[in-house]
């Protein structure tokens, strides 16, 4: 992906290189006019060729200057381009490294290279890249005016290109170091805010912005030696050129009192010299910029490599049938170690299954692996028969229904966020989900009722508002499988019969819901029962059967086991 979108944008780059070829060819025009002046009007005094000359010049470099503006627009909306054909790649892969439990600073890496990489192309970096080629150019014509003059302008050049060696050499151990530093930070900083009613409630304020300046210190420790190494090259290339240009006319005094070379010359040398370093001045100035955007090129470019996110597969059939879980183990995605193992139940249409289970036995893990959030380390999961990745992720979706123990909305208004944040939203497909969770009288009692804004993180409504909001998202578009982690946690008495008759809607319209709860109320309407413990199916069948076996005495330690889960659930229902 990484390398197609840069193939297109190097399509651009021929463009660029061809405006470079017309402007570079139009800086002959100083050089000429210097030669001419020096050389042919002060000795003839003619007026006219004077004002021929500088007609000459006005209107080469005013053809330049457009030249000039039209290539670094090309680069600008070369830019842009790379930024539409991996913006969206990007965001999924964001979405994809969190799915996989990747830290916040890593999962938004890929991010930054983005910005990086574009920052980059917007600069003068590029531009400079694109003139490299015409250096020996002129070199060459240096050599034309005298060997001497080349020499010197053929030295000058291999001295700065040494500095441009040695400041990637020097800067390269810094960059992966501020890279990650500077990830550090941003998520530091993006925790402490989206925390923030704790932080300010148990006093944390100070601490935490002691630990964040810690980081920021280290950050800002290496920022600044990295720009001391930078900045020292290139002063000393601005020294040495300077050096070079008083050189090229002392060594072109020289010639011309040994009636070598004509003062037209002399000043045409020093311009063509010039012209020969700048853009490895240029490039030195911007070696940071390169070095950031190349370690971005690499590391994005491997980061898409790891997640095939454009995979064709076969449009298949809305499920009607049943959900199986077949000897499923499951692990973190990148560990080894397994969470849960050897998992197999399979439930119909219609059905609704409770999960229950002590903190720490495998339900969250068991929930991801439903709903292809993570793949099984063993084992499949099927939609009538289809193991979940043979679906198209966004395809998958629309058939799933979910809300976390931990419900988080967006900032957009209540009927976007029902409609899972789609740009123009079915207004009848909201107020169904809304009808069928029970809330839409409490959204009609919103300021604004479904155009109410939200903010960040369910900013302005109340932990239970945001959860029947979230019910509601969840049941958006009549998915056939709905799982519901603890949805009843923050619901008052309204909420709660609201919810039950939302799952009996769902067993009438033969969805299969999955409900992983801590009470055993919460069971009323479940149709079967899945009991996990330290990792393990303890049991699976119909719920009465199932809280049974699990009340009934029996040797230990099995009947430890079963008393620790009856236990919790009574103690959650008191």
């Amino acid at each position: 992906m990484l390398a197609t979108a840069l193939h297109d944008c190097r399509r651009a780059f021929w463009g660029v290189a061809l405006f470079s070829a017309v402007v570079n060819l139009l800086m002959l025009a100083g050089p000429i006019y210097m030669l001419q002046i020096y050389d042919r009007v002060l000795a003839s005094r003619s007026v006219s060729t004077l004002v021929a000359l500088t007609i000459f010049l006005v209107g080469a470099y005013a053809f330049q200057g457009i030249l000039d503006l039209i290539r670094s627009r090309i680069v600008g909306r070369a830019a842009a381009m790379l930024d539409h054909h991996l913006g969206d790649t990007v965001h999924r892969t964001v979405i994809a490294l969190g799915a996989r439990g990747v830290n916040a600073a890593q999962a938004h890496q890929p991010v930054r290279d983005l910005d990086t990489i574009r920052t980059f192309m917007t600069g003068a970096g590029p531009i400079a890249i694109v003139d490299m080629p015409w250096i020996p150019f002129f070199l060459a014509i240096c050599f034309l005016i005298h060997p001497w003059i080349g020499i010197l302008a053929l030295a000058g050049a291999i001295i700065l290109i040494a500095l441009t060696i040695m400041t990637e050499r020097a800067s390269r151990s810094f960059a992966k170091a501020l890279n990650e530093s500077g990830g550090l930070r941003s998520a530091m900083a993006e925790a402490d805010r989206r925390n923030v009613a704790s932080v300010v409630s148990m006093g944390m304020t100070g601490t935490l912005a002691t630990r964040w300046a810690k980081v920021n210190e280290r950050h800002v420790d290496q920022v600044g030696r990295s720009s001391d190494i930078v900045n020292s090259y290139g002063s000393i290339t601005k020294v040495l050129r300077m050096l070079m240009q008083s050189a090229i006319l002392g060594l072109g005094a020289y010639l011309v009192i040994r009636q070598e070379m004509t003062a037209g010359a002399m000043i045409a040398a020093s311009i063509m010299m010039g012209r020969a370093l700048a853009p490895i001045e240029v490039a030195i100035g911007n070696w940071r910029g390169f070095v950031a955007a190349r370690d971005s090129i690499k590391r994005l470019s491997a980061t898409l490599a790891k997640l095939p996110l454009d995979r064709e597969v076969t449009d298949l059939p809305k499920p009607v049938k049943d959900l199986s879980i077949e000897g499923v183990t499951v692990a973190a995605p990148g560990g080894t170690k397994a969470i849960l193992t050897n998992v197999n139940f399979r439930l119909a249409a219609g059905e609704v299954l409770g999960v229950i289970g002590p903190n720490g036995s495998g339900k969250s893990s068991l929930s991801r692996v439903i709903l292809g959030i993570w793949p099984p380390a063993r084992g499949t999961a099927r939609l009538d028969g289809a193991a979940l990745d043979q679906w198209d992720p966004d395809v998958l979706g629309r058939h799933l229904g979910y809300m976390s123990q931990m419900v988080e909305l967006f900032p957009g208004t209540v009927a976007e966020n029902i409609a899972r944040m789609t740009p123009e939203p079915d207004s009848a497909a909201v107020l169904r989900a809304a009808q069928a969770a029970g809330a839409h009288d409490m959204i009609l009692r919103l300021p604004n009722g479904y155009d109410t804004m939200i903010g960040d993180g369910g900013d302005g409504l109340s932990i239970g508002q945001q959860q029947r909001i979230a019910i509601a998202r969840a049941l958006y578009g009549d998915p056939f499988l709905v799982l519901l982690d603890e949805p009843s946690a923050s619901l008052d008495g309204e909420g709660e019969a609201a919810l039950q008759n939302a799952i009996k809607q769902l067993k009438l319209r033969r969805a299969i819901v999955i409900v992983v709860v801590h009470r055993r109320s919460a069971l009323a309407q479940c149709d079967k029962v899945l009991v996990l413990l330290n990792g393990q199916q303890r049991e699976f069948g119909p719920r009465d059967d199932v809280l049974r076996r699990m009340s009934a005495p029996v040797a230990a330690p099995a009947g430890a086991a079963n008393l620790k889960v009856v236990g919790e659930l009574q103690r959650e229902d008191r």
